[in-house]
Parts: structure tokens; C-alpha cells; sequence
């Protein structure tokens, strides 16, 4: 056997790469072939190409309900194709059911998959995703693992439906929980919709993380074409599945690695038909952090420019009237690259081995729809997402202005603040609260670490009072993030966040708050010397750190949002210190663990 010693096996493919280290390569794959065995696999299978399959099913996760049944599409893929397809279960996050927050939980995501994809023995590896946290966790194991992969995803739900109307999750979540708090849906009522919004498996129908994740994915070139779109339940979804593994065991034998295909321009297109599609500003955070992984340039105003320059196509909610059903039915996001053609960088390279433009040319011809809009007639002149910039947000903020009020896109008003999440919620439905529909609704400590985990609070509830007189709409400002499902004059992510000092720690009830929308600025118009007399006394949460497991880590090296709140030293280059990440990892370690 020509496997050296150590183990680190270099070149090597199938069985016989990563082994274990025993001190012997061949006593080595000899105990692995005597387990894998144990399988029931012949030596023939075990001499194909393999290829691991990450399986995120989840009895907490629905979104993910229709997994065994990619597996199964996936295996049957592999197999025609000549391959051995190898399941292994991962993490897997859903939104409603990971405390404090799904976003605490992405990058321990990203970490399982990424060390699991390097631990075993695989050629290939097909990523399943779906629910929000999970394409991006994905995505960042895959970057930093650089083993030849390819993604899929779950698929949106269908619509339902109550009283004939049609609903959708999660965007009529809020809208119709936003009546029941201001008195208009009693509970029997709100009782019924709660069984209408999900009526079956698969992530979010509306613009959600999920489908803006998806749809950036298959831009990204990760996915192969149409994947984005196609529901959960469609046959089509199944047929994709099986398609994307016989690919699988092509990108094992051509060496096709994520590195190749996530590249600073394909980064760039995804960005683009993020502002195009009107996605959600979650997506942000995870480019951010898939560009870290990378060491590809990532800024706040990159995003800004693409905006000016984008309009907002698809119209669907939260900023418009469809869902993904109807998406997929209008083609999926091929209508959507055609019209931004012009400004995509179509020399891309995809999964498929071909180009982006080569992919668009051979995409089906257009046909009337009504879903996506040509760049002439926009849903939004000047795309979805604006970032801001200002004394409030040093190093940033940002605003999904395609599901904003027109007119409080410009606006002063007076702060109310919000010390911390318990804080909003002990207080926000008081008769007595001091608030008028003019003011603006300030929530600090819910950042990365404030939060912990940058908790989708930012779109504050309107407070009772308001709501029940009719207001629906007011300017909110936090360090959290929102739900893509969510609409609002809604300013998220402001960095520094409040738990690490940074100006939104410093604003009081009663302050006076600019936002231009317009002009990209956020700013508290107090003066510098009173500031400066607030920063000497400001102290840290007690709150924001940890003394043992996964939490600690957390704490000691997430990175503000603009960062992608990844982990400081997962990065290709440490934010800190600047330097690569296994810059201080001895040579030999870095043979051993490497692929």
C-alpha cells in the first residue's frame, strides 16, 4: 500500500482516504473495510466512487419532514451513475425550535458538517438543506472544507388556506397574529390559523431566509438549475434529487471543488439576486460569512451599490402578492437571471461544470407570467436591502426597504427604548407606556452576544395601545435580525452591537433619531460630549458571556454582523489578528487534516 504512515493519505480516493490513525495505514483501512462491512456492502461497492450524503432530517424540524425521501432520490442518483452513496446524519436546525436562536446554533452547524465532511472518507458529498440556518451552515462547511459538493434543498411548502383565504408562512403569521394582538382575531380564531399556515413539509412559501437562501444558492452556482423553487411535495423535487446525485459522482471525478465555483464573482451575482428577489436580510449575515470562509472581500457597501442598481423583480411576499408555488410555476429563478443578465457575471463556473451564462442559454424559453417583473415595470426602483451608515451605526446597519413604509423612510421621531428583550416584552402592551405612532421603537441588547444569538426581534410589536387605535407601521431600530417573513420600517443589525459598546448602548428614551433611507444614514442627534459622558458610565451585560461548552466558545469569537457572526478563527483570515486562521497550526497537523 502506498498510504503513508501519518495517514493524511494524500490523492488518495474512496476507502482508502483520511483513515484513522493508528500508527499502521494498512492494519487502517483493514479495520475500516471489516466495519463497513458490517453494512453489508461487497468489496465491488466499496471499490466505487463514495458519496457522502449529509441527512438533516429532524423529528423537531418540518421543514425537513421530506429528507428520507432525497436520500432515497439522491442514493438512486449515485447509483446509476456508478457511485456509492453514503448517508451520515448532521445537525439540523428549524427556526421555532432551537433556543435561544437558530442563529446561536449556524455556525456549530457549520463546524459538524465541515469536521464530519473531513473525518470520513467520502469523494463527493451532496448537502441537503432547507430551513433557514441550514443552506448557510452548509455553505460555510463546504467552503472551508473544499471536498467536491453540491446542494439541494428541501423545497418551499404549499400555500394553505382559511376562509378562503390564501395563506402562507410566515409572512400571514405576523399579519394575522398582528390582528389578534390588536383585538380583531379572537383565540378560537387564531387558533384556526395557526392549522392553516403550514399545511404541510417544507421551508417557508413566502421571500423568506429560506427561499432567499436557496434561490442565492443556486446563483452562487452551488445547486443545480431550477432547484431553488420547485415545493416540497412536487415530483419535481424528487427528479432534481436524483439528478444532483448522479452529478455527485461526476464532481468526484472531475475534483470540482466549492472553492472553484464560490468565487468573489459568483459571491457577487448572489448578492444580486438577493436585491432582485427581494430576499431577506438574514442573507446578508450568511453571505457575509460564506465570503469570510472564503477570504473573499465581503462589504456593507458592495451590498448598498448592487441595491442602487437592482430593482426589486419578484413579486412576492412580504414585499409583494405571490409565493413560491407560483415562482416555480413563472420558472423558477431562470426569468430572474434573464432579466439581470447584463450585469451578472455569467462566466461563473457551476456545478455543473459549465458557466452560468451557459446554463441561462439553455434554460427554457420564457412564458407570460405575472410573478416576475421585467426591470422596466419593478416591484422596487433601487433594490430590496439599503444599508445605512451614521453615528448610530459605525460599521453599519441595514433596511429592507422594498417592505418598508414610503413614507417613514425618511423620518425623526423620539426613541423609546428597550433595555433587552424582557425588557420590550414587560413593557410594550402597557396602558401607561409613553409612546406615540411618531416615535421610534429602540431594542438594544439583542445582538450577537446581546441576544445571545441575534434573536429575530427586530421587528418590535407594535404596542398594544397603537395597534388596537390602527397604527401598523413605526420606525424600529435594533441590533437583531427579522424574519425574511417580515415587513416594516425595520432598521436590523446595527454594529457595533449594544452589548460590545457601541452607540445603540448609549441611546435614552427621549433622544431624537434620524433616518434617511435615501441618503443610506442613521443617526442619534445628541451631542458628543453627552455621549461621551454616557460611554464612561456604560457597563457590559452581565449576561453576554459563558463559563463552559459550546456557549462559551460562542461568546469569545463571534463576530459582529457585518462579519457574518461567524466564528473569529473558522474565517480563512482572522478578523483579530489578521492573520490566516491555521497561521500557528504546526506543519504536519496541517497535512494530517487537510483534504
Amino acid at each position: 500500500m502506498d498510504d503513508d504512515v501519518n495517514g493524511s493519505n494524500d490523492g488518495a480516493r474512496g476507502m482508502r482516504q483520511g483513515l484513522a490513525q493508528y500508527g499502521d495505514a494498512g492494519f487502517s483501512l483493514f479495520l475500516r473495510k471489516a466495519f463497513i462491512k458490517a453494512m453489508g456492502y461487497s468489496d465491488a461497492a466499496l471499490e466505487r466512487p463514495i458519496i457522502g450524503i449529509t441527512d438533516t432530517f429532524s423529528g423537531y424540524n418540518a421543514c425537513h419532514r421530506t429528507v428520507p425521501d432525497l436520500v432515497a432520490a439522491i442514493s438512486r442518483g449515485v447509483m446509476l451513475a456508478g457511485g456509492l452513496p453514503v448517508p451520515f446524519p448532521i445537525t439540523s436546525i428549524h427556526e421555532s425550535f432551537s433556543h435561544p436562536t437558530s442563529m446561536f446554533l449556524r455556525n456549530l452547524m457549520a463546524m459538524d458538517a465541515e469536521e464530519l465532511v473531513r473525518a470520513q472518507p467520502m469523494d463527493a458529498v451532496v448537502l441537503i438543506g432547507g430551513c433557514d440556518k441550514t443552506v448557510p451552515a452548509l455553505l460555510m462547511a463546504a467552503a472551508s472544507a473544499d471536498v467536491p459538493a453540491i446542494l439541494t434543498v428541501t423545497g418551499p411548502m404549499m400555500t394553505g388556506s382559511h376562509r378562503g383565504e390564501r395563506l402562507g408562512a410566515c409572512t400571514d403569521c405576523r399579519r394575522l397574529w398582528a390582528q389578534h394582538r390588536a383585538g380583531n382575531l379572537d383565540e378560537a380564531e387564531i387558533d384556526a390559523v395557526s392549522g392553516a399556515l403550514a399545511p404541510g413539509p417544507g421551508t417557508c412559501m413566502v421571500m423568506g431566509t429560506a427561499s432567499t437562501m436557496a434561490l442565492c444558492a443556486e446563483a452562487l452556482g452551488m445547486m443545480l438549475p431550477g432547484g431553488a423553487a420547485i415545493p416540497a411535495v412536487h415530483a419535481d423535487r424528487l427528479r432534481h434529487a436524483e439528478a444532483t446525485g448522479a452529478r455527485a459522482v461526476s464532481l468526484a471525478a472531475e475534483e470540482l471543488r466549492p472553492t472553484a465555483v464560490m468565487t468573489e464573482r459568483a459571491l457577487e451575482n448572489a448578492m444580486r439576486v438577493l436585491q432582485a428577489v427581494g430576499g431577506s436580510t438574514n442573507a446578508v449575515v450568511h453571505l457575509a460569512a460564506v465570503a469570510g470562509r472564503l477570504g473573499h472581500p465581503f462589504d456593507l457597501s458592495v451590498v448598498d451599490r448592487l441595491g442602487g442598481e437592482t430593482p426589486v423583480l419578484v413579486d412576492l411576499k412580504p414585499s409583494g402578492k405571490h409565493y413560491m408555488e407560483d415562482l416555480f410555476r413563472a420558472g423558477g429563478l431562470a426569468p430572474v437571471l434573464r432579466e439581470l443578465s447584463d450585469t451578472l457575471h455569467l462566466d461563473c463556473l457551476t456545478v455543473t461544470g459549465r458557466t452560468l451564462g451557459e446554463e441561462l442559454a439553455d434554460a427554457p424559453d420564457p412564458w407570460p407570467q405575472d410573478v416576475v417583473r421585467s426591470a422596466a415595470d419593478p416591484i422596487h426602483r433601487g433594490g430590496g436591502i439599503r444599508a445605512l451608515f451614521g453615528n448610530l451605526a459605525p460599521n453599519g446597519a441595514i433596511l429592507k426597504q422594498a417592505a418598508a413604509s414610503a413614507e417613514l423612510l425618511v423620518h425623526e421621531g423620539r426613541a423609546v427604548v428597550f433595555a433587552s428583550l424582557e425588557d420590550m416584552a414587560a413593557r410594550i402592551d402597557d396602558p401607561d407606556l409613553d409612546v406615540a405612532a411618531a416615535d421610534v421603537l429602540v431594542l438594544q441588547n439583542a445582538g450577537p452576544k446581546g441576544g445571545p444569538g441575534m434573536p429575530e426581534a427586530g421587528a418590535l410589536p407594535i404596542p398594544r395601545r397603537l395597534a388596537a387605535a390602527g397604527v401598523r407601521d413605526m420606525v424600529r431600530i435594533s441590533d437583531a435580525r427579522m424574519s425574511g417573513t417580515a415587513f416594516g420600517t425595520i432598521v436590523l443589525h446595527v454594529s457595533p452591537e449594544a452589548a460590545e459598546g457601541g452607540p445603540l448602548a448609549l441611546v435614552r428614551t427621549g433622544d431624537r433619531i434620524s433616518l434617511d433611507a435615501h441618503q443610506g444614514r442613521l443617526d442619534l442627534l445628541v451631542d458628543d460630549a453627552e455621549l461621551a459622558r454616557r460611554r464612561a458610565e456604560w457597563r457590559p451585560p452581565q449576561h453576554a458571556r459563558a463559563e463552559r461548552g459550546y456557549a462559551k466558545l460562542y461568546f469569545e469569537e463571534v463576530l459582529q454582523a457585518e462579519d457574518g457572526c461567524d466564528f473569529d478563527f473558522l474565517r480563512k483570515t482572522s478578523r483579530r489578528s489578521g492573520e490566516p486562521a491555521d497561521a500557528e497550526v504546526p506543519a504536519s497537523a496541517t497535512v494530517r487534516l487537510g483534504r
